[in-house]
C-alpha cells in the first residue's frame, strides 16, 4: 500500500521528500530519478546517467529508434552517386549506402534530387539511400520521408531555404545527418535530432583533405580536453562551444559523440579514407568524383576494404597499389577559372555562419 500511495502522487517535490526519508544513498537516487524525470518530460536525447541509458517508453519518439537505425551504416563508406548505374557500382564494390545528388555546373539555387530519380535507384539498389534536403526546408524532408528514403542528409551545400532554423528532425520517423566543423555545431544538431553527424571538410570536391583533417583533430581534441574536466568544469566548456549541458556531459562519460561521426570532403584514396578512420570517425563520405577516373570500381572496392582494415598497412598497401593511373582524372586542384571556385567557397562559409551563428 505504501508503494500505491507514493504511486498517485502528483507533486513530484513531495516524491522527492518521501524518497529522501526511505534511501540509504539519497543524493545519488535523487538525482538520478530527477534525470530521469526532467527527460521524460521534455522528450530529449537518450541520456547517459552513470553508464545507464535513459529512455522514455510511453511516449512515441522515434529518435532512438532512429539512433539505432543509424548504426547499421556504422564502419562502412557511404558513395555519392548521381545515376541509378553509378548505384549499382557503389553497391557491388561493397558500399554501406550511397548518397545521390544531381551533377550540376556551378552557379543557380541548388534543390532536392528529383524524386523520380530517387525512386529509380532505390528501385536499383538494395542498400541504404540516402537523400539530401536544403537547410531548414522541412517540405522538402516530408516529400523525401513520404517516398521512403532510408536516412535524410540536411545539407548545408545546397542552397538553405532558411537562413535563421534548421529542421526540427524529431518530427520525422526516417533518421537525419547533419554536417559540422566543431563539437558545439555537432551537439547543437544532436539537439535537433539528428541521428548521425557528418564533419565536413572540403564542400568543392577539389580532392584536398587539409580541410576534413583541421574539422576532426579539432572535434576529437575538444573531447579529450572534456574528458579531462571535473564535473563543475563542463557548465563552462558548454557555455563556451554553445552547445547543450546534457550531451556535453553526456559526451563526457562516452568520450566521443552520442551518435554516429562520419567523416565527409577531400577522401578520394584508399589511404584518406583508412586516416580518417583512425582519427577515430566511424565510417566516411565518398564524392562523386570516384566515378571520374578510368577504373571506378576498382577504386571504390579499394576504399571499402582501407574503411574496413584501416588499423593493417599491409592491406592499405594493396588498396593502393595501382590505382595512380585508374585516378588520374581526380587531379581537381586545377580548375579553369580559380575566381570562380573561391567564390563558391566564400559563399558556402558565410552561409554556415548566417544559418548557425555559433560557427566559429
Amino acid at each position: 500500500m505504501f508503494f500505491f500511495f507514493l504511486y498517485t502522487l502528483h507533486f513530484n517535490s513531495l516524491f522527492f521528500f518521501c524518497l529522501s526519508l526511505f534511501s540509504t544513498n539519497k543524493p545519488q537516487n535523487t538525482n538520478q530519478f530527477f534525470f530521469f524525470f526532467n527527460k521524460m518530460a521534455d522528450e530529449s536525447v537518450l541520456a547517459v546517467y552513470n553508464h545507464t541509458t535513459i529512455t522514455d517508453s510511453k511516449k512515441k519518439n522515434p529518435f532512438a529508434k532512429n539512433l539505432g537505425r543509424a548504426q547499421i551504416i556504422r564502419g562502412g563508406a557511404i558513395i555519392e552517386v548521381v545515376n541509378s548505374k553509378q548505384a549499382k557500382l557503389a553497391e557491388e564494390a561493397g558500399a554501406c549506402a550511397i548518397t545521390i545528388s544531381e551533377s550540376h555546373n556551378g552557379g543557380g539555387v541548388l534543390r532536392m534530387v528529383d524524386p523520380s530519380l530517387i525512386k529509380e535507384i532505390k528501385r536499383s539498389v538494395n542498400i541504404p539511400v540516402i537523400a539530401k534536403s536544403r537547410i531548414g526546408h522541412f517540405v522538402e524532408a516530408q516529400i523525401l520521408e513520404s517516398i521512403g528514403v532510408d536516412y535524410i542528409d540536411e545539407n548545408e551545400i545546397l542552397t538553405p531555404a532558411d537562413d535563421q532554423n534548421f529542421i526540427n528532425k524529431r518530427n520525422f520517423r526516417v533518421p537525419f545527418l547533419c554536417g559540422c566543423q566543431g563539437l558545439g555545431e555537432a551537439l547543437r544538431r544532436i539537439r535537433e535530432g539528428a541521428s548521425l553527424i557528418r564533419t565536413q571538410g572540403d564542400v568543392i570536391g577539389n580532392g584536398d583533405i587539409v580541410d576534413l583533417v583541421r574539422n576532426v583533430r579539432s572535434i576529437m581534441g575538444e573531447i579529450r580536453v572534456l574528458n579531462n574536466m571535473d564535473d563543475d568544469e563542463v557548465f563552462a566548456f558548454a557555455k563556451k562551444i554553445s552547445a547543450p549541458y546534457d550531451l556535453v556531459i553526456q559526451t563526457k562519460q562516452l568520450g566521443r559523440l552520442p551518435v554516429v561521426h562520419f567523416a565527409s570532403g577531400g577522401i578520394v584514396t584508399p589511404a584518406d579514407a583508412a586516416l580518417m578512420m583512425q582519427l577515430g570517425c566511424d565510417g566516411v563520405f565518398i564524392g562523386s568524383e570516384v566515378f571520374m577516373n578510368s577504373d571506378p570500381y576498382n577504386s571504390v572496392r579499394s576504399i571499402v576494404r582501407a574503411v574496413m582494415h584501416y588499423n593493417d598497412p599491409h592491406v592499405l598497401a594493396e588498396c593502393c597499389c595501382g590505382l595512380n593511373e585508374s585516378m588520374a582524372g581526380l587531379n581537381l586542384n586545377v580548375q579553369e577559372d580559380n575566381t570562380v571556385v573561391e567564390e563558391q567557397e566564400e559563399e558556402n562559409s558565410e552561409a554556415r555562419v548566417i544559418i548557425d551563428p555559433q560557427v566559429s
